[in-house]
């Protein structure tokens, strides 16, 4: 294909890969900072092939990291229908009028009927009651669940209780075991993690360890913070078009302090490093001015494509993105197609390991 092709002839075979299934990440390792990191460097035809720990050697003084300090919730749950059917939950979001009621994806939803009590089990044995409240279309079309926790003071702590890790699908678990969920509790969170609201990681900060931090201290190169909740549409396939493909609105956070540092930062010609594609389309949503923007709780629907001019990012730390996926498209979308799928062909050759828990690239 033509590089030059125009975003309106993109399809979603365009953003195809092959990757044999044992290269898909099932657990981080046990040091973070050995994973691989794949550099793809724009401005050269050679690929380089490090590990993360030598991030702060790859980068220039002076250069200004943005991590996103999300924290995910426990909000994967498996509930006993009374009936003795088993569902399974991922909260989404409370009903901003009512903090108890969580809208949530479901499965399978069929049969469900407002007042129907569900049965959560602790890791303890004991069991608390959660209700449903409604079935409600959801923003996609989709039905979905509202869902009573109980006491509104109480809702966090039962979810530290019974909730489980929202892990992607690729990654396999078995919900009905609580034996993986403290584990996965822990290791499904960045060291940034600290403003609690998403219901999957930001998994490009999930290499980031202590040592390398200090790393980059040593070198001159700053970190700031920013917040984007990640939210359901980090899994939504393209299903369509490349053009026509949209994704739920989440809300994001850039204090003053950080915007300032940041703008300083670019007057002064130095380079800004997004730490995954949640800081990045946070920065260029706030950024779209090519000034950024302090903003609290704001949303973003910011879909990135082919032809999208980035007015904030200099460079990118991601993972590897599936197949036919609107990340795949956003880092396309940076580095170029081509030269994307020719590095996402060349991890695969070299075994790098993939998604949520695989390695990471950097593209600047």
């Amino acid at each position: 294909m033509n590089s030059a092709k125009t975003e309106q002839a993109l399809k979603i075979e365009d953003f195809e890969y092959d990757l044999p299934p044992e290269l898909i990440a099932q657990k981080p390792l046990d040091k973070k900072d050995q994973s691989r990191l794949f550099v793809l460097d724009r401005g050269r035809e050679a690929f380089a092939h490090k590990h993360f720990f030598e991030l702060p050697t790859l980068l220039k003084r002076g250069d200004l990291l943005v991590v996103n300090d999300t924290r995910v919730l426990p909000s994967r749950l498996v509930a006993q229908r009374h009936s003795g059917g088993t569902i399974k939950i991922l909260l989404l979001k409370p009903l901003p009028t009512n903090t108890a009621i969580w809208e949530s994806m479901v499965t399978p939803i069929k049969r469900l009927k407002p007042g129907e009590k569900l049965t959560v089990k602790r890791d303890d044995g004991i069991e608390s009651e959660i209700t449903v409240h409604d079935i409600v279309n959801g923003e996609d079309g989709f039905k979905r669940l509202l869902v009573d926790l109980g006491a509104k003071e109480a809702v966090y702590e039962l979810l530290s209780q019974v909730g489980f890790a929202p892990l992607p699908p690729y990654i396999q678990r078995d919900y009905h075991e609580s034996k993986h969920r403290q584990e996965d509790l822990r290791l499904y969170q960045t060291i940034f993690a600290t403003a609690p609201g998403a219901v999957a990681a930001p998994t490009a900060g999930l290499h980031f360890t202590p040592e390398v931090i200090k790393g980059l201290e040593e070198q001159g190169i700053e970190t700031v913070r920013l917040t984007l909740h990640v939210g359901p549409g980090t899994f939504k396939p393209i299903e369509a078009s490349v053009e026509s493909h949209t994704i739920e609105e989440e809300l994001y956070s850039i204090s003053p302090a950080t915007a300032a540092k940041i703008n300083q930062a670019r007057q002064e010609g130095r380079r800004i490093i997004a730490v995954g594609t949640t800081s990045l389309r946070a920065l260029e949503s706030a950024g779209a001015s090519g000034r950024l923007e302090a903003v609290e709780n704001r949303g973003t629907r910011l879909c990135v494509k082919p032809g999208f001019q980035f007015k904030i990012i200099d460079g990118l730390i991601t993972n590897f993105h599936l197949s036919r996926s609107s990340l795949l498209v956003l880092v396309a979308a940076f580095a170029g197609r081509d030269r994307i799928l020719d590095a996402y062909r060349e991890a695969i050759e070299k075994r790098y390991r993939f998604y949520s828990y695989g390695d990471a690239m950097l593209i600047l």
